[in-house]
């Protein structure tokens, strides 16, 4: 058989989802079935799901005639995502679900009843198993008794859907839902990956991040790998994430770059005029002085690092859900000559800052944050990601709007060879988004006579 080869941000597999849920918050401005975003028409009997138009309640009716009694009944309860997502795989499997495939080769499937479940892993598991028992309680007004499943086999969809569930992704990277892929979930982790998950509404679509050659002919989504976290998670917090969320440990090569790890951690010289990364935790490995400019480490500056590298973890912990810019101004003035700038935990609290400062529309301050976080979003994102190139395209609009118009041509630009390659050329995000800003840029700047 004749070897294929395929090219960086090639579509290799695309699905809808096996069953889904929209983030609640998302209910009045998003469509129940398709999940884009517009102008959307409550369900006139439960009064709980919207609809984009006809044709999107039409194709839902079959999944959602039983259920909108139920919704309706519950009103005017809000119903907690996890127990309508299991609500709904109960009743797709109830009428014959499990015989659905999820084709990830031209030959080999999934079906339902070969997810994983880790059974063993979830009943150990403290946390899950209340979650599990507080979703039963919710499940029996969703799910009449006679079609709700025994403990043993609730407990089994409840371990699939908990390993093999992916976040569905708005345009930008924010989770609005989540949704069960068959074919996609055998798709492994890596923290070096070779493809990425993006979404259109709620169908997934995995482009290559790198050239890839396939002896067979065929492309097999099994030997590919994407990240099921965040690369820009120092190795500890990863290994830790995939321990505690999906009951593996993580072996990549990425994952044992010691390199990597210390510079993720690592503090600033203590001459400013040094911008060598410096392992700071104390330990018979740590530095006495600077490798690059012999500057000494003293004991008082290790001890200053690991109180500001508290300080900003705990406040990035109490903004997961909203960012305050005074909080991470104060942040980053405490960690000025402390951190490094590749420290992640700087670089998160310039993101917060960053989307902060958009929010509150003081661009010149959005401009500056996002102009250093570009190193550190290249270096562990890599040249290829979804959220690099966003950055980018974000910057460079806001440039655009305050007349900086040849830096803003040059993100855009950049941008474009990312989002290309992250998200095709068909994609709203790059026809709708980026490619109008790019010709308005271009415009201009041409204008201007340069």
């Amino acid at each position: 058989m004749r070897k294929q080869f395929y090219k960086r941000g090639n579509l290799i597999h695309t699905e809808k989802p096996f069953a889904c849920v929209l983030q609640s918050r998302y209910r009045e401005e998003r469509c129940d079935k398709c999940f884009k975003q517009g102008k959307v028409l409550k369900c006139s009997n439960c009064l709980y799901t919207r609809y984009c138009g006809r044709f999107c309640q039409k194709e839902a009716w079959s999944e959602h005639q039983e259920e909108c009694a139920k919704l309706k009944a519950i009103s005017p309860r809000t119903v907690p995502e996890a127990a309508l997502l299991m609500s709904r795989i109960i009743r797709k499997l109830h009428k014959g679900g499990d015989f659905e495939k999820g084709y990830y080769s031209p030959k080999y499937y999934r079906r339902f009843g070969d997810l994983m479940t880790h059974e063993e892993n979830i009943k150990k598991d403290e946390k899950r198993m209340e979650h599990f028992q507080a979703l039963l309680v919710v499940l029996r007004s969703l799910i009449d008794a006679a079609m709700m499943p025994s403990n043993v086999e609730l407990l089994q969809i409840f371990g699939k859907m908990c390993i093999n569930s992916f976040n569905i992704l708005d345009d930008e990277m924010n989770s609005i839902g989540t949704g069960i892929y068959l074919a996609t979930s055998v798709m492994d982790h890596n923290c070096r990956p070779n493809a990425v998950a993006t979404f259109d509404g709620n169908t997934i679509q995995i482009r290559l991040l790198e050239d890839y050659l396939t002896k067979s002919g065929e492309m097999d989504i099994s030997k590919i790998f994407i990240s099921y976290i965040d690369l820009m998670d120092p190795t500890d917090v990863r290994l830790g994430r995939l321990s505690s969320q999906y009951y593996f440990d993580c072996n990549c090569q990425r994952c044992k770059d010691v390199e990597e790890l210390n510079l993720m951690n690592a503090g600033a010289c203590p001459n400013a005029d040094c911008d060598e990364p410096i392992t700071m935790e104390s330990s018979s490995g740590s530095p006495d002085k600077c490798p690059s400019c012999d500057t000494a480490i003293k004991r008082a500056e290790r001890d200053k690092f690991r109180e500001i590298s508290t300080l900003t973890m705990s406040q990035l912990a109490d903004m997961k859900d909203v960012a305050y810019l005074d909080v991470c101004q104060l942040c980053l003035k405490k960690q000025e000559n402390i951190l490094h700038d590749y420290n992640v935990w700087y670089l998160k609290t310039l993101d917060h800052a960053f989307e902060s400062a958009i929010n509150m529309e003081k661009w010149s301050e959005a401009i500056n944050y996002g102009h250093r976080l570009i190193n550190g979003f290249s270096k562990y994102y890599g040249p290829f990601h979804p959220l690099y190139g966003l950055l980018l395209l974000k910057i460079g609009k806001i440039q655009l709007f305050v007349k900086q118009v040849e830096l803003a041509l040059k993100h855009i630009n950049e941008s474009e060879k990312i989002i290309r390659v992250t998200h095709g050329e068909q994609h709203d995000l790059y026809k709708k988004q980026l490619v109008p800003l790019l010709c308005q840029a271009a415009d201009e700047f041409n204008a201007m006579g340069k």
